[in-house]
């Protein structure tokens, strides 16, 4: 798969760290249910967390806030880490996170807006690939497996014409030169995909645990999804990775095995989560996903979930959560997520277990 150079990131590098709201009180509502008359929703709604998904939620807030102009929402897209962590601390009344809460986080009474006793829910909205990006002069085209590329990341392989490298990519004129891997120097969900990737499917080369927080040794650290994305394309010899959605026209490496490379398209993203069952000893409706990386499908996804409160202290405040989460993961919602970020829509019978979630906060 051949992508071209660097003309869109600019943009996105600026965007990164600003709060996602909008205001809808000069747009025009588009009708329907939500429409003009349609909607008696008021209020404030505050979200923080995964970057992963800026570009959809930029663009479900401002359908939202079109279709209730009552209500004001803002997403601040600080990293997943910082969401959960402002989630549990009441500092927001739901959290963006490109992984579901551990079991031994999502503990009754530990939630700042949640009612005495709840538990919260760990719901998918948006699923996505997560690309291997880089920066070589001379190379449009990588073929990568899991094994070459932990060791990348590991700082084993520490040359771009490597011998094993280059045997992966026998027709690449790959440069005598360094290479440089850049990962989130934040608590990211995508990291957490990332390396859970490497250490389920090359743990022979990928020795650290699945964590947020980057735990080998060397490279560069970037915060933020437009952070790496900016420090690869701004580098020399450079190679990261980050959600698809903001990948821009950076070259992306195709991965898997020898002879059997995946492509990065949100489809093929969509098989692996398609095949993997929600985590067993899970609460109802708690939609913890545990994927199946060596399924079919290109292997390096992630899910990014809402997380709120299964019963708030405030009801009214129940209502915008459930009406805000009802939005994303409707057909409707997905489709504009789909068009703004390239990601891949829930399925069916997935879609239908995260509404009945939705349908069961208080």
């Amino acid at each position: 798969m051949k992508m071209h150079k660097f003309a869109k990131l600019a943009a996105v590098a600026a965007a990164g760290a600003l709060v996602l709201s909008g205001c809808a009180n000069n747009e025009q509502p588009t009708g329907g249910e939500g429409g003009e008359g349609g909607s008696e929703l008021s209020g404030t709604l505050t979200g923080i967390g995964a970057s992963s998904m800026q570009a959809a939620q930029e663009k479900w807030v401002a359908e939202f806030m079109t279709q209730n102009p009552g209500v004001q929402v803002s997403y601040a897209p600080e990293g997943s880490g910082a969401g959960r962590e402002a989630f549990m601390g009441g500092g927001a009344d739901f959290a963006g996170s490109d992984r579901a809460l551990k079991e031994d986080e999502n503990k009754a009474g530990e939630f700042g807006r949640c009612a005495e006793g709840s538990i919260a829910y760990d719901m998918p909205m948006y699923i996505s690939p997560i690309a291997i990006i880089f920066n070589v002069e001379g190379v449009d085209d990588l073929n990568l497996n899991a094994e070459v590329t932990a060791k990348i990341f590991d700082g084993k392989i520490k040359k771009w014409n490597d011998p094993a490298i280059a045997e992966l990519n026998p027709d690449a004129e790959l440069p005598d030169a360094d290479i440089h891997p850049v990962h989130r120097s934040d608590d990211s969900g995508t990291t957490e995909n990332f390396t859970s990737y490497l250490s389920e499917v090359a743990p022979d080369a990928w020795p650290h645990e699945p964590d947020g927080e980057w735990a080998a040794e060397g490279g560069e650290g970037a915060k933020g999804t437009s952070g790496v994305v900016a420090a690869v394309t701004n580098g020399t010899g450079t190679i990261g990775y980050a959600d698809a959605s903001q990948a821009g026209d950076l070259a992306q490496a195709k991965v898997g095995e020898e002879g059997n490379f995946s492509e990065l398209t949100p489809e093929s993203a969509a098989q692996i989560v398609e095949n993997s069952p929600v985590e067993e000893g899970r609460e109802e409706h708690d939609l913890a996903m545990e994927l199946n990386r060596k399924g079919e499908g290109y292997p390096i996804v992630l899910v990014s979930y809402a997380i709120a409160c299964a019963e708030y202290q405030d009801p009214a405040q129940a209502e915008l959560v459930k009406a805000y989460l009802s939005y994303m993961a409707s057909e409707e919602g997905q489709k504009a997520a789909e068009e703004a970020a390239g990601s891949a829509p829930l399925s069916p019978k997935l879609a239908e277990q995260v509404n009945a979630s939705i349908e069961a906060i208080k």
